[in-house]
Order: structure tokens, then C-alpha cells, then sequence
């Protein structure tokens, strides 16, 4: 069993969810008509997901009997807001019902109001590179934390804003403006939306100085509203940062990137809460680009070295940059050989251990994902979750890995109560 003592008392065990990869049949949202158009670069659509949607009661009183404390899922805009300016109160008391539900199970409901899909008229818009988006976005935050505000534990605004750098790095998107018309996806977009393929800025995908500044403008507008209605709430927005390493000859495009997608996220942090942290591994560059797994490392399920360590170097970085606390939002292993991820968790969660004797701030761990789900571009194939799902007969089956985390955090509530 993990070490705990280093762990506060109010320190947040939890899995994680995303309301596109798991609620099923979005609609409304940019991701699902992105998922259907010709040249698209998803392997499959997302359909019914897990059906969460509809089974959100018994998932959650799931998660809580494995003995996690913290629930964090998304509230999905397209739904709330299916036309600009006009709210579904009939969505808005489904979620309702979804924290009522963590409160039942004695679970911290932490919220994200933006995870990577947006309502289809705001990509009509001109999405994440729109002037009126930050504003469009505050208007929404300012609704739901209206409706839902008594009940959330703890606010994220948007989900890594800084992935579509990452990516760009990995090679996957990142296309100028005017480039995107050569681009069969973005082509299709813009015939479907009536827009010029220039216009095309889904939130994942967009990488320009423009996309930046409409997305640290959108989180700040959306803190403020959030804050507007609930003033003690802690609030912040979660980061995909990497550790990024250089091989021979890879150090200046390892510092740029660095300082692309990790640094200088985490300085326009320093006036929030909190920052949300989720680490996957390492990223290493060598002259020419990113370089591969070093030859005889264990691989995850996209080919990925398999390196837990990288969470503890992420989290050092956000407590020197950000300077303020850490709570790790997302971490976890693509793989179908589950006593991988046992081992994984197992370094990952004594890196957080190591961190916190240093005196380094960090509020909560959070694993993703609750169950195998949708992974976006890549579909179904990859599994992340701790909690199997059948999508034939939608039955779930915890793993060995939900039990073993599940046990920290039954230990650490146990070791609570002892000492209470």
C-alpha cells in the first residue's frame, strides 16, 4: 500500500470523465459533426459513448463504493446552450441531478464547464479564434454556476488549452488560417457551416496567437463569472503538459516547445486558484522532431513510452512557475495489460507523495478515466479507464487498477477517522 503519510486530509482521490467521451449522441456540438464530415481525421464517431448519460447514478454510486472521493466530469455546452443565447433549464437540472448525485455518494463534484467541444453555432462563429468568444463563454459560465453553482466542490473553465501546441509537435493539426482550406476536415467543416475554411477554430485543433489570446481571455472572463455567483469557489483551468526532455542535438526545439505548451500556460495561471495538471508521460526531441521510444521501454497502446516519473516533474514545474497549488486533473495509461496501469499509478501517485514532502502544494489526484471511453481522434481503441465497459451490453467491470486506487483512497479516509 502507498505510503500516505505525507497526504493532507482533504486531499482529493478521484477518477475523471468527459461529458462528449462518455454522455453519447452530442449533437449539437462541434466534435460530433466533425466525427461525420468526409476527410475526417476520427476513427470512428463517438455514437452512443457509455451512455453516462442515462446511467450516471449507477456509475457514480460505482465510483464511490470503490472508495474514491472525487468525481471530476464536464458539462457539455452544446447541450446546455444548443442556439446562442438560448439555455435548456431542462439540461441545466440534468446536471443537477448528476451533482445531487455525487452528494449522495459523498463525492466532490469537480466540474469542468468546457472540455474541448463547443455548441456547432459557435464554430459557425468562427470558434476559438472569434473575438466574442471570451464573452460568449463568460455568459455561459455565468448561467451554469447560477444554476449549479451551490453544488460544485471545485471549478476548471477550460480543459488543456494548450494541447493543440502539443499536437502541432506530435504533427497532428496546428494548420495556418490560410492553410485550411487545403485541408479535406476543415474544408468540409466550412461547406457544411456556410463559413470560409479560414474561420474553422475548433478548440483542439487551433494553434495561432490569436487562438491563444481568445482562450486565456475566454478562461479569465469565465472565472470572473463563475466568481461573480459563488466568490469562495476555487477555480482554475487544466493544462496537458509534458515532460519535455531533449536527446542529442533536440535541445533548442525541446526548450521552444516547452516553452510553447507548458511555460507560459502556467505563468498566465498565477492569478488563479489552482492549476490543473495532466501528464501522460514524456515527450523527448531530438534536431529533426520528436524522437522515438528508446529501444527495449514498455509502450502504451499508441506506441508511447510508458514513463510515470514525468508526473512529478510536471508538477515541480507548475509549483516553480505557476506558484500556486496543484491538483493533478488527469493521469493515466493507455493499455489493455491492467497490472501495467496498477504500476503506473503506483509510481505516479509516489511522485505526488515525493512532491508533497518537499512542501509543493498539490490539493487532489485524479485519474483518467473512469471508464473505457471515447478517446477523440482515436476512437474506442485505446483504454484508459479503470472501469472496463462492454459498449455491446453497456455493462461496466472494475479492474484490478479502479481497486487498487480505490484502496489508497479508502486508506487514506480510513487513516482519517483513526486519527479523528
Amino acid at each position: 500500500m502507498t505510503d500516505l503519510q505525507h497526504f493532507p486530509d482533504d486531499f482529493l482521490w478521484g477518477v475523471a470523465t468527459a461529458a462528449h467521451q462518455v454522455e453519447g449522441n452530442n449533437t449539437n456540438s462541434d466534435t460530433w459533426l466533425l466525427e461525420h464530415l468526409p476527410g475526417t481525421i476520427f476513427a470512428e464517431p463517438s455514437g452512443d459513448a457509455i451512455d453516462h448519460y442515462h446511467r450516471y447514478r449507477e456509475d457514480i454510486a460505482l465510483i464511490a463504493s470503490l472508495g474514491f472521493t472525487t468525481y471530476r466530469f464536464s458539462l457539455e455546452w452544446a447541450r446546455i446552450e444548443p442556439e446562442e443565447g438560448h439555455f435548456s433549464v431542462a439540461e441545466l437540472d440534468h446536471y443537477r441531478r448528476v451533482l445531487e448525485t455525487c452528494h449522495e455518494h459523498g463525492l466532490t463534484p469537480v466540474v469542468t464547464y468546457h472540455h474541448f467541444t463547443s455548441p456547432r453555432w459557435l464554430l459557425a462563429a468562427g470558434g476559438w479564434e472569434d473575438e466574442a468568444t471570451p464573452e460568449r463563454f463568460a455568459r455561459y459560465c455565468g448561467r451554469v454556476t447560477e444554476h449549479l453553482g451551490d453544488l460544485i466542490g471545485v471549478a476548471c473553465t477550460l480543459n488543456e488549452p494548450n494541447l493543440p501546441w502539443l499536437l502541432k509537435a506530435l504533427g497532428i493539426g496546428g494548420e495556418p488560417a490560410e492553410r485550411r482550406a487545403d485541408v479535406p476536415l476543415w474544408s468540409a467543416a466550412a461547406g457544411r457551416l456556410g463559413i470560409e475554411a479560414a474561420r474553422v477554430a475548433p478548440f483542439q485543433f487551433t494553434v495561432s496567437d490569436t487562438g491563444f489570446d481568445i482562450k486565456l481571455a475566454a478562461h479569465r472572463a469565465g472565472r470572473d463569472a463563475i466568481k461573480a455567483h459563488r466568490p469562495e469557489l476555487l477555480v482554475g483551468w487544466t493544462l496537458a503538459n509534458s515532460d519535455i526532455q531533449a536527446a542529442e542535438g533536440g535541445q533548442q526545439l525541446a526548450d521552444q516547445v516547452r516553452r510553447d505548451v507548458n511555460e507560459r500556460f502556467l505563468e498566465a495561471s498565477r492569478g488563479d486558484d489552482f492549476v490543473g495538471i495532466q501528464t501522460y508521460g514524456r515527450t523527448v526531441f531530438g534536431p529533426d522532431g520528436v524522437a522515438p521510444a528508446p529501444e527495449g521501454a514498455a509502450t502504451n497502446a499508441m506506441g508511447e513510452e510508458i514513463y510515470p516519473q514525468a508526473l512529478e516533474v510536471t508538477i515541480r514545474e507548475a509549483d516553480r512557475i505557476a506558484g500556486i497549488p496543484v491538483m493533478v486533473t488527469e493521469n493515466g495509461l493507455a493499455t489493455e495489460d491492467d497490472t501495467q496501469r496498477v504500476e503506473y499509478l503506483r509510481t505516479a501517485v509516489a511522485g505526488v507523495a515525493a512532491c508533497l514532502a518537499d512542501g509543493i502544494d498539490v490539493r487532489g489526484y485524479i485519474a483518467w478515466t473512469a471508464f473505457d471511453n471515447f478517446e477523440w481522434i482515436f476512437g474506442y481503441r485505446p483504454k484508459f479507464g479503470l472501469i472496463a465497459v462492454d459498449r455491446a451490453t453497456q455493462e461496466r467491470t472494475p479492474k484490478p487498477s479502479a481497486h487498487w486506487l480505490g484502496g489508497v483512497a479508502r486508506a487514506a479516509q480510513e487513516r482519517l477517522t483513526a486519527v479523528g
